[in-house]
């Protein structure tokens, strides 16, 4: 590892990554702070928002040979401030960080970039929309149609994805609580993509299809400093409804969890703390560490009961800071496909 990449790690802000970033309740003196009621600018929201501490763009996918084998996809941004406020050449505060993943039933290919904004090595911009790092790109002429390039040492791909639905907005319009204190963030998604092209493995190139999630949030300090790690589910049901739920584990073992339930044609309906919840079945030793790869999840206000299994128990991001992440199926009261991670463990 070399001298600046042991700064870049050393200098991050946060001890751990996206959707379970733990660490997120330290000090935010200087940050902008989400407040409730938020009124979007698009496209320019679509872009980084660099008076806020923490940002990400994340996208997974669950995809589909013509064989019917089932893979998983993920391609996500970060950025991280060391103090609020735009960048000038290398004088800059902002350094952002990249994953990205392939998951197979037998195989979990990551790889991860480092950058410091304000170079053009990396970053967003709006309109027309692109958000890269190095070679990793995801962009286009609008956030409704995009392509997406990625590639490791042993793993690549290039996809082109077309928003079929709306945007949907997370919790109370858009403002996302993650604790009791009040702690949130800004979080809306974009779960109607449809996505097609090719993934190249170790045995060769693979065409493939299927649907994928991007989820966009930034923040300064979305969780509490009680919060150790979360467990966050995107699900696509075969009847066309879909379901964002995420648990945060609590030092004294309580949790505090929240949701969204996602209409076919994209109307929303929040789900408040404890109007769900998750229960590991089954753990799988990984890493190190024992790590719940199969979950039963109830929404009994929409009559949900559905067990969520791993394609791959193996999925661990081997990243800077590491986490689990991939794809799962979902039987039961419904059935279907969606994501799942899990950070803290």
């Amino acid at each position: 590892m070399n001298k600046v990449l042991i700064f870049l790690l050393l200098s991050l802000p946060v001890t751990g990554l996206a959707q379970g970033f733990a660490g997120m309740g330290t000090d935010v003196e200087g940050f902008a702070i989400p407040r409730p009621d938020p009124v979007f600018d698009f496209p320019a929201d679509h872009s980084a928002h660099p008076d806020y501490r923490i940002e990400w763009w994340y996208l997974t996918a669950n995809l589909q040979d013509d064989a019917g084998t089932d893979y998983g996809l993920q391609w996500t941004l970060f950025r991280s401030a060391l103090a609020p406020g735009e960048a000038d050449g290398w004088n800059s505060p902002q350094i952002w960080f990249a994953h990205a993943a392939v998951t197979t039933a037998d195989a979990h290919f990551s790889a991860e970039r480092f950058a410091r904004g304000g170079i053009g090595q990396a970053g967003v911009t709006a309109a027309p929309f692109d958000a890269w790092i190095d070679d990793w790109r995801l962009a286009g002429d609008s956030f409704d149609d995009m392509d997406l390039t990625a590639t490791g040492p042993d793993f690549s791909y290039e996809m082109s994805l077309t928003a079929e639905g709306p945007l949907v907005f997370q919790g109370d319009k858009g403002y996302s609580v993650k604790s009791a204190e009040g702690q949130a963030s800004y979080y809306y998604s974009q779960p109607f993509f449809a996505i097609s092209g090719q993934l190249t493995l170790p045995e060769g190139t693979v065409p493939v299809t299927g649907t994928a999630w991007l989820d966009r949030e930034w923040s300064s300090q979305p969780l509490a400093e009680n919060q150790t790690g979360w467990d966050w589910f995107s699900l696509n049901f075969e009847t066309g409804e879909k379901l964002m739920a995420f648990q945060l584990r609590q030092t004294d073992g309580t949790l505090f969890n929240a949701g969204t339930w996602i209409a076919p044609d994209g109307t929303t309906t929040p789900l408040a703390n404890d109007a769900l919840s998750a229960s590991p079945l089954e753990q799988t030793q990984v890493a190190g560490r024992d790590v719940p790869t199969q979950w039963r999840l109830e929404l009994p206000s929409r009559g949900v009961d559905v067990t969520v299994k791993a394609l791959n128990p193996r999925a661990w991001m081997n990243t800077s800071v590491a986490y689990w992440e991939g794809p799962v199926f979902v039987s039961g009261s419904h059935t279907g496909r969606g994501y799942l991670e899990m950070t803290g463990y």
